[in-house]
């Protein structure tokens, strides 16, 4: 019988990468070290919050985190971080959307401090161990009907899961969402790889007065980033590197200090040392992301060729960052396949990918709204 289990404080015990206790730890990384980390990103939150784990009818156990769980006359909020997240990165949401439901939040198989299991080989059993494990943790927290919302790699899921399990979405969210668009280029997938490539290395290498000088705040370039990175573990550079991770990740991704600036006021490393010990575990969920994008940046099983099974009662609603390198074009695809369900597309100003924390305030205030509307 899937439970409610232990909560954060049973995680004891910090390593640094030279611990005799532990051998030889060459990252710098441990349970605890999670722990703290995630507890600064929560730092600025008023809400009160419940921590716990969840155990899973298999045993498996998601980390989760509620917001003003006691109320029960409101259609609670659910929502699902993006590859390489976890819940800490929803720590500028949580307030205002919190305000009159309970909101919901937890670690996807595989991620931040829930279980690291071992996932299929296929990449439809791998979608099916994910939506069970969401359908799993639905029934312990009791939820009957939910607004259920995904960021990136969370939007796809959730897609997946409202197809599957419709009667238990009220309203689906999808924020950024990775795995929409059909591979329609008639080149190979490896050409289209090099070609990636030689875009990716010519803005990095200072050939030329024509280098970007900041190559990462190109959409395009960080599309194609991603194509390049999709034959291989994205984030084992800086599991690789060692002691010198978080120092890596901090001067590829500085664009994250910026994004939480409260935090950062206060601990310029925070956000930098959450987002590293996330990714410094076992990359069991890395993996399982890597089998479902099989066909160079595109998601094996695409979901516009999915989503027009969606149940017609069911709202959609799309959020993009006005500069992200995630096309818009996949939510008016959608509006125009879903005839009969009500589907918004909102492009949100001066927000990229992670639209929730480059502009908060106009992403609390759209799904505030549409989550009223529907009480």
């Amino acid at each position: 019988m899937a439970n409610v289990g232990r909560t954060e404080n049973e995680n004891k015990g910090k390593s640094t990468w030279f611990d005799l206790e532990n051998k030889l730890k060459w990252k710098p990384t441990s349970r605890h070290d999670l722990v703290v980390a995630e507890s600064k990103m929560f730092e600025f939150v008023r809400s009160t919050l419940d921590k716990f784990y969840v155990v899973l009818k298999n045993g498996n156990q998601l980390w989760t985190v509620a917001a003003n769980k006691s109320v029960s006359d409101k259609i609670p909020l659910v929502m699902v971080h993006g590859f390489a997240g976890g819940v800490g990165l929803w720590s500028q949401n949580i307030d205002a959307l919190a305000e009159q439901r309970s909101v919901y939040m937890f670690d996807l198989l595989g991620f931040g401090k829930s279980s690291r299991c071992k996932f299929a080989s296929s990449a439809t059993d791998v979608e099916d161990q994910f939506v069970q494990s969401i359908e799993d943790w639905r029934q312990v927290v009791n939820i009957d009907e939910m607004v259920l919302l995904g960021h990136s790699f969370g939007g796809y899921l959730v897609s997946c899961y409202a197809l599957r399990y419709p009667d238990r979405v009220r309203s689906l969210v999808l924020v950024d969402p990775w795995g929409f668009p059909l591979n329609s280029s008639n080149e190979s997938p490896f050409k289209q790889w090099r070609k990636a490539l030689y875009r990716v290395l010519k803005a990095f290498i200072p050939l030329g007065e024509n280098r970007p000088a900041y190559p990462w705040e190109d959409p395009h370039l960080i599309q194609d980033g991603v194509v390049v990175m999709s034959v291989f573990n994205p984030l084992k550079p800086i599991r690789g590197a060692g002691p010198w991770g978080p120092e890596l990740l901090k001067k590829f991704r500085w664009d994250f200090k910026d994004r939480f600036p409260e935090i950062s006021r206060k601990d310029e490393n925070a956000v930098f040392d959450y987002l590293f010990h996330c990714n410094a575990q076992k990359p069991t969920g890395e993996l399982a992301f890597k089998v479902l994008n099989q066909n160079f940046g595109f998601a094996y099983r695409p979901m516009l060729s999915r989503i027009a099974g969606i149940r017609k009662t069911i709202p959609v609603t799309f959020i993009f960052g006005e500069k992200s390198w995630i096309d818009s074009h996949s939510g008016y695809a959608t509006q125009l396949m879903l005839t009969e369900n009500k589907v918004c597309v909102h492009e949100v100003v001066n927000a990229g990918h992670h639209v929730y924390a480059d502009n908060a305030k106009d992403f609390n205030c759209i799904v505030k709204s549409l989550c009223d509307a529907l009480d």
